[in-house]
């Protein structure tokens, strides 16, 4: 278990990276989930053809992919990894997402350590101040 103050840090500095990582790529704030529990986890809906629908998922181990939605009851098939680091700035996001759509491949999975002390920390920047 962590200490309260770094859970709420961890969870308010994820909130604010992903509103601006949304507001980067054009999600608006309905398209956007993040949980912060045994995992970190974020989720962007990126709004395609009728055909396939994407996603852009974050993960406090994996960092960011792009994702086709499948049947709900199937797991979503990844189209490419961002790779490290963990918590790149928004505009490189939103350049990996612009690459991902023109058909260019993404970095191979790389995994980074669980280490939710410096995910704090690198997520610290985008705590709104109240």
């Amino acid at each position: 278990m962590w200490p309260e103050d770094e859970a709420g840090g961890l969870a308010s500095g994820l909130a604010g990276y992903v509103r601006a990582v949304a507001e980067e790529i054009g999600v608006p704030p309905e398209g956007t989930e993040f949980e912060v529990s045994d995992t970190t986890t974020a989720y962007l809906a990126l709004a395609e053809g009728p055909d396939r629908d994407l996603m852009l998922v974050w993960s406090g181990e994996h960092g960011w992919s792009v994702e086709v939605e499948t049947d709900p009851g199937e797991r979503a098939v990844t189209l490419a990894h961002l790779g490290p680091p963990l918590v790149p700035e928004p505009a490189e996001v939103a350049r990996f997402v612009a690459d991902v759509r023109a058909g260019k491949p993404g970095r191979p999975e790389l995994t980074v350590a669980d280490d939710r002390g410096l995910l704090a920390r690198r997520l610290r920047d985008y705590i709104e101040q109240g």
